[in-house]
């Protein structure tokens, strides 16, 4: 007579658990996919700042939370922090401040920064407490509808709208909407400066 000692693994109370919190886990990784790829997608996607051209608002290897749903529902504001794909290498990413809106005049002399408009036909001065250099290059420059005119905060370190021209809407990835790296800099949309 032959006695059968070798317990039935299906029976086996740990390896039942092993299928339970195997099969937990597998849920919650689909339900993290359904939830972060549609976010990463269409909402928001990770940037890490590469450069000293947005200094001293931003530092190289800081990492950022771009907003890209606020341009899909509205538009951008002077002032806005934004992520765009580079105009002469859409593969390239930059991060510079929207100074002109579509529609504007641009003129930069003296180191300053005057916006021509339909609301301000003398026009009007830019204050920028966000740049630290006394003097900077420039020129003037005009916008259209979906267009934008972008500088960086470091303003003689910055490849910008001075140099390589108008950045069309269609480029516009989204604007800075969280800093998650270095920990001590933790900020809601940092860098803002509306006027």
């Amino acid at each position: 007579m032959e006695n059968n000692l070798k317990p039935n693994v299906l029976k086996n109370p740990k390896f039942k658990k092993f299928l339970n919190d195997g099969w937990d886990l597998l849920k919650f990784a689909i339900m993290a996919l359904v939830i972060v790829i549609p976010i990463r997608m269409w909402i928001a996607q990770p940037f890490v700042v590469s450069g000293e051209s947005m200094f001293p608002t931003f530092d190289n290897g800081q990492y950022l939370i771009v907003d890209e749903i606020s341009y899909i529902l509205g538009s951008a504001h002077r002032g806005d922090v934004v992520v765009f794909r580079y105009p002469g290498d859409p593969s390239r990413f930059f991060i510079k401040r929207i100074i002109g809106l579509p529609n504007e005049t641009i003129n930069i002399k003296d180191s300053k920064v005057t916006i021509i408009n339909k609301d301000h036909p003398e026009g009007f001065t830019l204050t920028e407490p966000y740049i630290n250099e006394k003097t900077f290059e420039g020129g003037t420059y005009k916008t259209k509808d979906g267009e934008y005119f972008v500088l960086g905060d470091n303003r003689n370190r910055s490849s910008d709208s001075r140099y390589w021209g108008i950045l069309p809407k269609k480029l516009l990835i989204g604007k800075a909407f969280l800093r998650l790296l270095p920990f001590k800099e933790v900020s809601y949309l940092p860098g803002n400066y509306n006027q």
